[in-house]
């Protein structure tokens, strides 16, 4: 019975242990001064953008958009954006033009 419980133990670490890498993994997938937000109507795709464009107003107007549909619960765990795919990189790229 005490290994049967030992081993269950042992077992349940290394699930945590893998989870936890698992985890910062995909926090390290964004680097520093951006962050990751997921774009479209129906299926999300996930885009890395840097932080200044937060305080750009037509990159407000879509996190407007964002906090009437979503509020502050978003499905994909992370930013959630709903828009055209197109419009955001259409956005995005004037964006890294200035």
């Amino acid at each position: 019975m005490g290994f049967y419980l030992r081993s269950m133990a042992l077992k349940a670490k290394q699930m945590l242990e893998l989870q936890s890498l698992v985890t910062r993994s995909q926090l390290s997938s964004v680097p520093k001064g951006h962050l990751a937000v997921y774009v479209g109507e129906t299926e999300k795709k996930r885009f890395v953008v840097p932080v200044s464009y937060l305080n750009h107003p037509s990159f407000q107007d879509l996190l407007s958009s964002a906090e009437e549909e979503f509020g502050f619960s978003h499905p994909m765990g992370g930013l959630t954006i709903p828009c055209k795919e197109s419009t955001f990189i259409d956005l995005t790229t004037r964006l890294s033009n200035f």
